[in-house]
């Protein structure tokens, strides 16, 4: 006799009918996203609209002004006995905020969830709040990732670094990255790390910490970073040399290194990442690739010690410190404060 096929076994190897399976998958995940996307609007417009009808009605006249602060506790319990959660008084306070900080519903951002609004309207500074706005649309923040940031204090370390002009534009446009001092911080913030509750570490363990957390170390450095190696080796004469961490910037289109120091940055820590430099430039970089990016990263760095270490050096080097654990956001505030106040800028 002779052997019968097995149609579900010439199912599997047939090309069409894998591509079949490929489109109909295809279709339905598009769907689902679609369906998200589409809930998503309608219970932040929802949301919105919620906001609205309150304030509308604080704003009826003395025949409404009774109900003053007791009007989101009793209209809580009323919503919740008929709707379920999801209206407390905290959401309710939320919707009312999401309304007085954007009084047209058409300048929301589809893009964003009402969970990303909830935590952006966490910022009293408007400057602070447009600028998570911008940046959750242009780097695709999830919550968590967002959150993140918030408590990081990213919008202060960055504003510190720049100029009262350049507070206004980081809010208005979100970072920009043009030059190699854009992807510069100073602090980076590490405590993703797990090593604050060390007292003593070494430079390969916070290495190892960084590779194994790569996505958020990732987050920390910002958008355009794709991770290349660890201790990529570098044959120089007779000897050779490995750099910590070796990354490429897809919007700079440049290699960056990244020496570790576990204590202070020493001068000579600046002489041998200008020695990588000058070989990724020779040997390594393409003819249509940017020229490298050197950052030595330290627990401290002596500010005149680093001026007169850098002092000549063309290549594009940078002392930078971190840290490990969240900054205290409300003394990096209170610096910004004091820079904003030398000036008037309007926040509208």
């Amino acid at each position: 006799m002779g052997k019968v096929e097995n149609n579900n076994n010439v199912c599997l190897v047939n090309p069409d009918y894998q591509q079949l399976v490929c489109d109909i998958t295809s279709l339905w995940n598009e769907a689902k996203e679609k369906a998200i996307s589409a809930v998503n609007t309608e219970l932040l417009e929802a949301n919105w609209q919620t906001g609205k009808y309150i304030v509308e009605f604080e704003q009826g006249g003395k025949s409404r002004a009774e109900y003053g602060k007791q009007l989101l506790v009793t209209l809580a319990k009323d919503l919740t006995l008929l709707n379920g959660k999801g209206f407390n008084r905290t959401n309710l306070t939320y919707m009312r905020k999401l309304y007085l900080a954007f009084p047209k519903c058409g300048t929301l951002s589809h893009k964003l969830s009402w969970s990303h609004y909830y935590e952006i309207l966490k910022c009293d500074d408007p400057l602070e709040m447009q600028f998570y706005l911008k940046q959750c649309v242009k780097e695709g923040w999830k919550v968590r990732e967002l959150k993140r940031q918030m408590k990081s204090a990213l919008f202060q370390r960055l504003a510190l670094s720049t100029d009262k002009e350049g507070v206004l534009a980081l809010a208005n446009e979100g970072h920009q990255v043009m030059t190699p001092q854009d992807i510069i911080r100073d602090p980076f913030v590490l405590e993703f790390t797990g090593l604050p509750q060390k007292k003593r570490y070494k430079e390969t363990e916070l290495e190892t910490a960084l590779k194994t957390n790569m996505e958020q170390f990732l987050l920390e450095l910002g958008r355009g970073f794709a991770f290349i190696g660890r201790q990529y080796v570098m044959p120089i004469g007779s000897r050779q040399f490995k750099v910590d961490l070796v990354f490429y910037h897809c919007i700079l289109k440049c290699y960056v290194l990244i020496d570790l120091k576990r204590a202070e940055i020493k001068h000579n820590d600046i002489g041998q990442m200008n020695l990588y430099l000058n070989y990724f430039k020779a040997e390594i970089c393409q003819p249509d690739d940017n020229p490298p990016i050197g950052i030595v990263l330290g627990a401290k760095k002596d500010e005149l010690l680093m001026e007169y270490a850098l002092q000549g050096i063309t290549n594009h080097l940078f002392a930078a410190r971190y840290q490990l654990y969240l900054p205290k956001r409300e003394e990096l505030q209170a610096q910004l404060d004091k820079l904003l106040a030398c000036t008037n800028i309007e926040t509208e």
